[in-house]
């Protein structure tokens, strides 16, 4: 079975989850790169976040500071999430609509003939494959940005509480 067939057969479930697919990675790749660019520049956006502190900042300025900073860069990620919940709800959609589009034909036409219900058997099973194949990567790719963002936040609120300690002696 190629590609094209496995569509097929899936129909516009499939086409929907391929769909959701290439925005959610789209997305991640984004938001990888964002985060590889603040890393870069970390000690400049430092900076930024310091101008914007009061003199003799206690830690928590600090740390409502950083985390707007943070917040920002957080955008789309809730795509992702959503589409790593999803696509199994799809794809068990799929499931269903297969698993009822094959008693639909074996009520018609009865237990004779396989191939009338083959089709929704293989509909409910490939729905089922592409709903698992999307959540699959969305849920490794949420976790991974999520916990790079979770490290890149704390070391940023810590180089910018030494800097402002260094100040203040």
């Amino acid at each position: 079975m190629n590609i094209y067939q496995f569509i097929d057969q899936g129909g516009v479930i499939v086409l929907i989850l391929i769909a959701m697919l290439g925005f959610g990675l789209i997305i991640m790749l984004w938001k990888f790169l964002i985060l590889l660019s603040f890393m870069m520049k970390k000690k400049d956006r430092c900076k930024d976040c310091i101008e914007v502190l009061p003199q003799h900042s206690d830690i928590s300025m600090i740390e409502l500071v950083v985390h707007e900073k943070m917040h920002s860069l957080e955008r789309g990620l809730e795509s992702v999430k959503i589409i790593a919940t999803i696509s199994p709800l799809l794809g068990l959609l799929g499931t269903v609509i297969g698993i009822y589009s094959a008693f639909v034909s074996i009520s018609t036409h009865g237990l004779g003939d396989p191939s009338f219900f083959a089709d929704g058997i293989s509909m409910a099973m490939i729905t089922t494959i592409a709903g698992l194949i999307v959540a699959i990567p969305h849920y490794i790719g949420y976790n991974y940005l999520v916990s790079m963002m979770d490290k890149l936040e704390l070391s940023f609120t810590q180089e910018i509480y030494t800097y402002v300690k260094l100040q203040d002696a």
